[in-house]
């Protein structure tokens, strides 16, 4: 696809913040349907970057974004609900069906659809993995022969601006003392929001793709522990890392799921009781090289333990 019309939904988070220049690059015109565009100004600054006000959930917002185009990506989802219970089956379900539909009604041909590892509509542990794996099973379903639909399926994704290691860089600085870590056994195989991005790029230029579900990690697994451990070496702490039983991993999903932006719930516990790596790789069928963590996550975690000695330095010499 040389020169095309993308329609992306949930371009202003973060895969979508590393899929727009990307995208560009390619000379596609991307068009980013968000609520509140204002929020977004340094998405404007891409080269072919459209940024549309409007609501995805209105049909005449998403027959707009969807108007013209050759194909979309559709990224939206969440980890936890906060404040309306049914978060997962609005935004994975309802959501990825409208999308689909809108597809359908303007002529779109082509679909790349965001999942996750381990989502499975039927054995799902979680709510998170039942609704991501229904909805990556409706988006094929639904696409039938019109819309050629490949969906994706990532370990957790990791590159600046992410939502795993910076944010446990934010607790172990937070929280002083040793650091109690839920289901610590837990395993993943990170990957590179890099070479998920890339994935989707080789697959939108490809013509025979329809059906295809690509599961995406790392070149390595870690338990969660091990990599906890290692955010916490990456910004120079000398932190000791207790790893919880099974009863107190539940007991702190209850209490944390109870706090503001529910950091942690028992949805979040049910996923980590299946690990989140791959059998068989979608980066090595696509030719990517998976990119390990060591190459990556200190470049934007350094940063970090840079400024962490140096307001070390500056304490001891007041």
């Amino acid at each position: 696809m040389k020169s095309s019309r993308v329609c992306i939904l949930g371009g202003t988070g973060f895969v979508g913040r590393h899929l727009l220049p990307r995208f560009s690059a390619d000379g596609i015109t991307c068009i980013v349907l968000s609520r509140h565009p204002e929020r977004h100004p340094g998405l404007r600054t891409i080269p072919g970057v459209e940024l549309l006000q409007g609501n995805p959930f209105a049909a005449d917002d998403l027959n707009r974004a969807l108007d013209g185009c050759d194909a979309a990506v559709n990224l939206v989802g969440i980890l936890n609900e906060t404040g309306e219970a049914d978060r997962f089956e609005r935004l994975h379900l309802e959501l990825g069906d409208r999308v689909v539909e809108a597809c359908r009604d303007n002529g779109v041909r082509r679909l790349l659809h965001m999942s996750a590892l381990n989502a499975d509509e039927t054995n799902g542990p979680s709510r998170y993995l039942r609704t991501k794996g229904e909805a990556e099973s409706r988006a094929h379903t639904l696409g039938g022969a019109r819309i050629q639909v490949t969906s994706f399926r990532p370990s957790v994704i990791f590159g600046p601006g992410d939502h795993f290691f910076n944010r446990f860089a934010r607790l172990l600085q937070a929280l002083p003392g040793p650091f109690p870590l839920a289901c610590p056994e837990a395993r993943f195989a990170p990957v590179y929001v890099g070479d998920v991005v890339e994935a989707m790029r080789r697959t939108l230029r490809r013509p025979r793709e329809r059906g295809r579900h690509y599961a995406l990690c790392g070149p390595r697994s870690f338990t969660l522990r091990e990599l906890v451990e290692y955010t916490a070496s990456q910004l120079g702490l000398d932190k000791r890392i207790i790893g919880l039983g099974d009863g107190a991993s539940r007991l702190q999903a209850r209490l944390l799921g109870r706090l503001p932006g529910r950091p942690f719930t028992l949805d979040n516990y049910r996923t980590l009781q299946v690990d989140s790596v791959c059998d068989d790789n979608g980066l090595l069928a696509l030719g990517i090289t998976p990119t390990d963590i060591e190459a990556v996550v200190p470049l934007y975690l350094g940063g970090r333990a840079q400024r962490l000695r140096y307001r070390e330095l500056r304490s001891r010499h007041r």
